[in-house]
């Protein structure tokens, strides 16, 4: 129905997260209808996703530099850090304004029979330092995120550290990214030690 080219970036377009073949074509036919250096403003930033960004070194942020913004932002409190599952996840949460802190991004989560390659050991080596006083454990209100976050605390507890949680309000089974402000400016003031 469409040329090859045309229907090679439908394909593209629908392999990505929530978008079916409908919304893809209407994309494309969006994009064809672009001005020709916009269109190629939009590949360039796209070729820029692989060239110029990479994780953070310190908590696997995404960043362009070696230290992510926040990282690299001295008027953050060094002693408080928020653990969550994937860098989506740090934007609702700096939305509240209420997290002064650094992030830790595990990279995923503890699922049954699979454990992806989690940044659970750089979090311990980050927590050595000494400075770390407490840790917010920010993972989805899932049985993986539960699962996380009770490994975790595990962990850091006997070394001292204050661990909290999130605060129920956000719905089980829900992924923090899509949480609005006003319920995760309630977890986190009602997070709760573990």
């Amino acid at each position: 129905m469409f040329p090859k080219s045309f229907q090679k970036l439908i394909d593209h377009f629908s392999s990505l997260p929530s978008i079916g073949p409908k919304l893809a074509e209407r994309l494309v036919l969006y994009l064809w209808k672009y001005d020709r250096d916009k269109i190629e403003d939009f590949a360039e930033s796209l070729k820029n996703l692989k060239d110029k960004i990479r994780f953070c070194r310190q908590c696997f942020n995404i960043s362009e530099e070696e230290l992510c913004l926040i990282c690299a932002d001295k008027k953050r409190r060094q002693d408080l850090i928020c653990v969550v599952e994937e860098p989506l996840d740090i934007i609702p949460i700096e939305k509240t304004r209420l997290m002064a802190g650094l992030y830790h991004v595990l990279g995923g989560n503890i699922t049954a029979g699979a454990n992806p390659d989690l940044k659970i050991n750089e979090l311990k080596n980050r927590l050595k330092s000494g400075k770390i006083k407490e840790i917010i454990i920010a993972t989805n209100p899932t049985t993986e995120g539960e699962t996380t976050a009770l490994y975790l605390a595990r962990i850091v507890k006997p070394l001292g550290i204050k661990v909290t949680r999130l605060a129920r309000g956000l719905p089980t089974g829900g992924d923090i990214e899509y949480a609005d402000e006003a319920t995760l400016t309630g977890a986190i003031e009602g997070r709760r030690e573990m």
